[in-house]
């Protein structure tokens, strides 16, 4: 037979802590990809301003669209954090 490994609680909640704090880099990371998207969008409208109209609304639906991983992060790493699966707090 193989051999049984067990953990204490210490090691799950800290395993706990090490993955919500790998999902808040999902928020870090979309900020600096909308910042760059914004950019490139300011860009883009100062070279054709009569393209503004159908530039902008593009933007806010791809804005939108990447702000949910965000958000999912979050919830995630929130219950990981407050989940407690044993109880001990």
């Amino acid at each position: 037979m193989g051999q049984v490994i067990e953990f204490n609680e210490y090691f799950v909640m800290a395993m706990i802590a090490i993955a919500a704090a790998i999902c808040s880099w999902s928020g870090i990371l979309t900020g600096l990809a909308q910042g760059l998207a914004a950019a490139k969008v300011a860009e883009s409208v100062s070279r054709q301003p009569e393209a503004r109209g159908a530039i902008l609304s593009s933007t806010l639906v791809t804005a939108a669209v990447a702000e949910t991983t965000s958000v999912y992060g979050l919830v995630i790493a929130l219950l990981m954090l407050f989940g407690n699966p044993f109880g001990i707090w």
